[in-house]
């Protein structure tokens, strides 16, 4: 019996390390609030099913080996003719079936929780926080607070988080591993991920998504805290950060690489976020100046595709493209 509980924790030893890859700990198996708890059980659950899966092939493996291994025969030997059992035909053939039966129906449970307010916070008003990428950066605006973060966002436990995500640029990966699972920010389209914090402390959040040169430094701090010492922060950027200009928000497009920044107003006046009658459109929130300034009138969000001229669609193109 002690034989086996060592041979099924080196087992699993084994596959958690290699999980891990170099990080001297595994954030995902430590996770801090309800939607990263709800995967982390997800992930090892089906940890644990491959395990077993493993055990019983190495166990019958060995056993096949032992049992039926060549022996000394005389020349003329020759082996009893044997018909195949259909029930052990069956039995492995379900087999497999059950456990990706097992696992599918875990899967899908799980991506349907965690795409919803965690249980018991669905009465609690969401905070809405606009996540955007843009060269290795990440700006934080929050809408009901008035004030705007780059490179890092502060929250309050135990409060449902909606983050609102899209792209400036190629298509990016928000991840707080100890928050929940990643989604991806696009340009021209908003996704949503909800989050809950139900600790107070600081937690690593990463671009998971391969976009470029800068991908290795685009991480950003998230700190969870105490509705009081929120609001206290909250307070703290109106009182001491200066306003977000747009010409200031686009030197911040443009810089490849940028520290920690508070503002106490958002973006999203100027540049809105690409949602409601500005998805599907370049959300740069230069298109109404340039048309200005070159005489033209603003393009109609509800036009048809198809009544647009080429030359209007190689314009569009190289918004898009920009």
């Amino acid at each position: 019996m002690k034989k086996k509980r060592w041979l099924f924790s080196l087992i699993f030893i084994s596959i958690v390390m290699l999980l891990s890859g170099c990080d001297s700990s595994l954030l995902v198996l430590n996770p801090k609030g309800p939607v990263a708890k709800t995967q982390s059980n997800t992930i090892i659950f089906s940890i644990l099913m491959m395990a077993l899966v493993l055990i019983v092939v190495y166990i019958l493996y060995i056993y096949m080996l032992t049992k039926y291994r060549a022996s000394k025969t005389s020349d003329d030997y020759e082996p009893p003719h044997m018909e195949g059992n259909k029930w052990l035909e069956i039995i492995w053939t379900l087999i497999p079936i059950i456990i990706v039966a097992i696992l599918s129906v875990v899967t899908i449970r799980t991506t349907n929780a965690v795409e919803k307010v965690p249980v018991g916070y669905e009465s609690e008003k969401p905070l809405v926080v606009y996540a955007s990428s843009s060269n290795w950066k990440w700006h934080f605006s929050y809408p009901e607070e008035g004030i705007e973060t780059v490179n890092y966002v502060n929250i309050p436990t135990n409060r449902p988080v909606e983050f609102r995500l899209y792209s400036y640029g190629p298509i990016s990966s928000f991840w707080v591993p100890q928050l929940g699972g990643q989604k991806y920010a696009m340009s021209d389209m908003i996704t949503k991920l909800n989050l809950v914090a139900e600790h107070e402390g600081s937690f690593m959040g990463k671009n998971s998504n391969f976009s470029g040169k800068g991908f290795a430094e685009m991480e950003f701090e998230v700190l969870a805290q105490s509705p009081a010492d929120y609001m206290k922060w909250v307070n703290d950027v109106h009182q001491t950060a200066p306003k977000l200009t747009e010409q200031e928000f686009n030197t911040l497009l443009k810089a490849e690489h940028v520290g920690r920044k508070s503002f106490n107003s958002t973006h999203l006046g100027f540049a809105p976020a690409p949602e409601g009658d500005m998805a599907g459109h370049h959300h740069g929130g230069n298109s109404s100046t340039e048309n200005k300034d070159s005489g033209k009138e603003p393009m109609d969000h509800t036009q048809d595709m198809g009544d647009m001229d080429m030359s209007d669609m190689d314009h569009s193109s190289m918004e898009h493209g920009h």
